[in-house]
């Protein structure tokens, strides 16, 4: 038996659609990163972007465990002496929700070009609303 490796042109990419309200963080960051690996795939090869693409709906209706919302925080670094803030979650969540999301799933990707090119299919949008109706997307069970 020989085994087949995925190129480009081998498949078509789908359109997932995820409901974030009421999900945990991490469960629902695992199964977008699957997704835009093609992992959920009998054709998956890890050197190849065989993934689909994933719309986050209601992304500032996430959850999280214990006092992550006002214990974690997030760091940026502006590349000056004593350039360095912080921003907690609950910060973040009020000002920019689709970065939580974002930051995340881009964790669980590889570090190389190939993670660069994933996460361009990830689609996150804070309200209920997105502007991809016409790719219709089924929604990731």
């Amino acid at each position: 038996m020989k085994t087949t490796l995925a190129t480009k042109s081998d498949h078509t990419k789908e359109w997932y659609v995820v409901d974030a309200a009421n999900e945990t963080l991490g469960r629902i960051s695992v199964k977008i990163a699957n997704v835009l690996r093609g992992r959920h795939k009998p054709t998956y090869t890890p050197h190849a972007d065989t993934g689909d693409f994933v719309v986050v709906i209601n992304a500032e209706k996430i959850k999280v465990s214990g006092k992550k919302n006002t214990d974690k925080s997030y760091m940026f670094y502006s590349g000056w002496m004593g350039g360095e803030s912080h921003v907690s979650m609950s910060d973040m969540r009020a000002k920019k929700p689709e970065f939580i999301i974002e930051h995340s799933v881009k964790g669980m990707l590889p570090r190389n070009k190939l993670g660069r090119a994933m996460i361009k299919k990830l689609k996150i949008h804070a309200g209920a609303e997105h502007p991809y109706e016409a790719q219709q997307p089924k929604p990731l069970v």
